[in-house]
């Protein structure tokens, strides 16, 4: 099966989001399989050393198919999780998340007998938050009718409708040094503002909103017998509506230092919006009924914590479908994996589903010129 030896290329060419080198690496190779399979070559976009692939078919973009090719697997997993297909079962680092999404993608857009009005765009650093793609991303994003992200699939092939917003923040303490044993008295203790710090912080998250504010890497002080005299921890915060971003950035940039002379800083703030169910319902009714049409069973939908840069399209307002990519599990972890059986048919799902709106672009534009 062609596919899988297109997944099989770029799992075997690790490309961890952290080294420029191994991602441009990697997206040769993309570019090779999308030559292959496309007929042209991508444009190439580096920013930051960082490297990004765009396919654009016509003058203008109407659909965005949107994947990346980087991971969080370093260098020399593969001697661990070695590529290999098994009963059925795909596994290699990068497999589901989302290397073989992007494989899908390719072959979804090659089997249109029209592509105008189609834009791939694969990016290089989507796993470290998509620093240098993001604006690129909803550039190319903005006058589309829809977006559909090829990530991999929640659990039993369900796609994702709904996919919380995130925020990452970095809490600096200063406190003021002192030796611990002659005169700890004099110092002002970071460690113990970071500890005040922590407990208020865990205390923004609302359970039955879905907002989770959650203290995470932490570290305060040089030596053991010297009063600490700055510190610092990491705040990971996921929500589903705007609104609870919101609040919960108020929240951090208001905190106050509980002992006297210590001083806070905060730094960060949300990262990405909220995809809301709003977004992607249109989507969702479209994919369910071309399933049926074609004798598939329609994809379940699915509400998750993770964010992807479907997040950042949902929120300039463009309908957006995501996890349309590989069915299987295990992203980021030893177990994972993609389940063949499950490859073309999803694939085909994809296909008739950029058809289906950019028929629905044709017609639109042909009745508002009548």
């Amino acid at each position: 099966m062609m596919m899988i030896d297109d997944i099989e290329t770029l799992v075997r060419c690790e490309s961890p989001s952290d080294d420029r080198d191994a991602v441009a690496r990697s997206a040769d190779l993309v570019a090779e399989v999308g030559i292959r399979l496309l007929g042209v070559p991508p444009e190439r976009i580096v920013l930051d050393g960082r490297t990004h692939l765009r396919w654009r078919f016509g003058e203008t973009p109407r659909v965005l198919v949107l994947g990346h090719h980087d991971t969080v697997w370093p260098i020399g997993s593969l001697v661990a999780h070695p590529f290999e297909v098994r009963d059925g079962v795909l596994r290699g680092p990068g497999c589901f998340d989302m290397k073989t999404g992007v494989v899908m993608a390719m072959h979804a857009i090659a089997a249109l007998d029209d592509r105008d009005g189609v834009s791939l765009l694969v990016t290089g650093d989507e796993e470290i938050g998509s620093v240098t793609s993001r604006e690129l991303i909803e550039d190319e994003a903005r006058d589309c009718a829809a977006v559909l992200v090829l990530e991999a699939s929640a659990d039993g092939g369900a796609v994702k409708t709904e996919r919380k917003g995130t925020s990452l923040y970095d809490v600096r303490i200063e406190g003021r040094a002192a030796h611990a044993g002659l005169e700890p008295e004099s110092g002002v203790n970071a460690a113990i503002e970071v500890a005040h710090q922590i407990l208020a912080v865990a205390e923004l998250g609302d359970e039955a909103m879905g907002t989770t504010v959650t203290p995470t890497v932490s570290a305060a002080g040089t030596t053991t017998n010297t009063v600490a005299a700055s510190g610092h921890f990491f705040v990971d915060v996921r929500v589903r509506t705007s609104a609870e971003q919101e609040r919960v950035d108020r929240a951090m940039h208001a905190l106050t230092p509980v002992l006297d002379d210590a001083r806070i800083t905060i730094e960060g703030g949300p990262n990405r919006s909220p995809l809301q169910a709003t977004a992607s319902a249109d989507l969702y009714a479209r994919i369910t009924k071309l399933a049926t049409q074609l004798g598939i069973e329609p994809p379940g939908h699915a509400a998750v914590g993770g964010g992807s840069d479907g997040n950042f399209t949902a929120g300039i307002g463009v309908p957006t479908l995501d996890g349309l990519g590989a069915v299987g599990g295990g992203a980021h972890a030893d177990d994972e994996h993609v389940l063949v059986a499950e490859l073309a048919q999803r694939t085909e799902l994809v296909g008739a589903l950029v058809r289906d709106v950019l028929q629905s672009v044709a017609t639109d534009a042909l009745v508002q010129g009548r």
